[in-house]
């Protein structure tokens, strides 16, 4: 074999074994979704103040359970507004697109659920 026939297979089992890098692992599956369960009963609210993970997009439901209506409000852009009955099993989903520490709360009882740490 030339020299220059080592050299080219060379280049080509480098430029081969880039391509192959560059192509890449399979991108991470998505998040599994954050749900939580919240009760609300004689004026208490469960949980209260709690501390939160997500990512940017990924689905996240509230399930409730009340002995009173209420309007349950996810300070997030854009806003969420969600009508809790007093009713138990409701269930409340959204997503959020801007990263940033997003606030849950319940108007009317003006108590904070918890505040979501939301990452890109």
């Amino acid at each position: 074999m030339t020299v220059r026939a080592t050299l080219v297979t060379g280049w080509v089992v480098a430029l081969m074994c880039g391509l192959v890098a560059c192509a890449g692992s399979p991108s991470p599956p998505p998040a599994a979704d954050l749900v939580v369960d919240v009760t609300i009963a004689k004026g208490q609210v469960t949980p209260s103040n709690a501390t939160l993970r997500a990512k940017v997009g990924q689905p996240i439901t509230f399930r409730v359970t009340s002995d009173a209506a209420d309007e349950l409000h996810v300070h997030s852009v854009p806003d969420h507004k969600f009508q809790v009955a007093a009713a138990p099993n409701q269930t409340f989903q959204f997503k959020v697109d801007v990263p940033g520490n997003v606030e849950v709360a319940l108007h009317h009882l003006d108590r904070t659920i918890a505040t979501i740490h939301v990452q890109p």
